[in-house]
C-alpha cells in the first residue's frame, strides 16, 4: 500500500470529518511509507450552477468560486502535511516514500475519484452521513464501483491507531473475498485478527475457519468465531463486537445485495457505513 489517494474537500464550518480522514491516511502510510496523494474535490461547474438558479450566478462567478475550492483544499491538505513533517514529493518516478503531492488539474465532479483512483492502492476517504444522495455517497460509490481499488473509510473522528487489532466480516461472498485479498498487507501487520460470521447473514461458500486456515498458510494467525443475530441485524452485531474486542479496523464486502435493495431495505453496508466509529476497509 505504497500510494494512497485521498480527495479533499474544505470545508471551513465543519473540517472534523475531512481531518479524521487524512489522519487515518497518515497512520496507513506511515505503516508503509507511502506516498499520499491529494486532489481537490469539489461539485461539478454544472452541478454549481443548478445548485441555486435563481441566485443570477454567472459563468465568470461560478468559476472564480470553483478556483477558491481548490485553493483551499490545497491549502488545507498541505498545512496538515507540512505540520506533521511530511515532506513534498519532488520525484514521483522514484520509489515511494512517506511524503506527499497535490494533483492541481483535477476535474470537478464528484466521480474523478473512481477513474483516478484506479492507479492507487488504496483511496481513502471520510465516512458519509445517512444520506443516501448526498455527493459524499456518490465520490463513495465512484470509488467502491469504479475504481476496482479498495477504500478506507476513515470514521467522523481520528482513530488513535489503525489495523492493530482487525475485524474481518467473513459472510463468505466474493465482495469479501475480494477485501480481505486487498487488506493482506495489513493482515500481516496486524498483532490480533478476529474473523467474524453472523449466522444467517452469508451466502454459500467457504467458511471462517477455511479462512483462517488460508490465512495460516500465509503466516497470518487469525481466530474464526460465530455468532447469532438474535434480534439484532448483522450490522449491529458487527459493530458491536469490533467495539467489544477493542478492534481498531473492519474490513467488509460492500453490497453484497445490490445498492437498490440496500437503499430500499437497508443492508449490512448501509448499517456499517452510517454507524462505525472505527475505520473501515471496503472493496466491491
Amino acid at each position: 500500500m505504497k500510494t494512497i489517494l485521498v480527495p479533499i474537500e474544505y470545508n471551513a464550518e465543519q473540517n472534523t470529518p475531512m481531518l479524521s480522514a487524512l489522519d487515518t491516511a497518515l497512520l496507513l502510510a506511515q505503516k508503509f511509507e507511502s506516498r499520499v496523494e491529494g486532489f481537490p474535490l469539489r461539485p461539478a461547474v454544472a452541478d454549481m450552477l443548478a445548485m441555486d438558479p435563481d441566485a443570477g450566478l454567472t459563468m465568470v462567478a461560478v468559476k472564480e468560486n470553483d478556483a477558491e475550492m481548490v485553493r483551499q483544499a490545497e491549502g488545507f491538505f498541505r498545512s496538515f502535511m507540512e505540520s506533521h513533517g511530511i515532506e513534498r514529493r519532488a520525484d514521483d518516478t522514484a520509489p515511494a516514500s512517506l511524503s506527499w503531492t497535490w494533483l492541481p488539474a483535477a476535474p470537478s465532479g464528484h466521480d474523478f475519484v473512481g477513474s483516478y483512483g484506479r492507479v492507487f492502492d488504496v483511496i481513502v476517504l471520510a465516512r458519509p452521513g445517512e444520506e443516501w444522495q448526498s455527493p459524499a455517497m456518490v465520490t463513495l460509490e465512484s470509488a467502491l464501483f469504479e475504481s476496482g481499488r479498495p477504500v478506507l473509510i476513515a470514521p467522523p473522528t481520528s482513530p488513535p491507531s489503525l489495523g492493530a487489532n482487525v475485524l474481518i466480516a467473513w459472510n463468505r461472498s466474493t465482495e469479501q473475498a475480494r477485501t480481505t485479498a486487498f487488506a493482506m498487507p495489513l493482515l500481516r501487520l496486524a498483532k490480533r485478527i478476529t474473523i467474524l460470521t453472523v449466522e444467517g447473514a452469508t451466502v454459500a461458500g467457504p467458511s471462517g475457519i477455511d479462512l483462517a486456515r488460508s490465512l495460516r498458510a500465509n503466516g497470518i494467525t487469525a481466530e474464526p468465531i460465530t455468532l447469532a443475530a438474535g434480534k439484532n441485524s448483522a450490522g449491529e452485531v458487527i459493530l458491536a463486537k469490533a467495539e467489544e474486542l477493542g478492534c481498531d479496523l473492519i474490513i467488509k464486502g460492500a453490497y453484497t445485495q445490490s445498492r437498490l435493495r440496500q437503499m430500499i431495505f437497508g443492508g449490512t453496508t448501509r448499517q456499517i457505513l452510517a454507524n462505525a466509529r472505527l475505520p473501515l476497509l471496503m472493496a466491491h
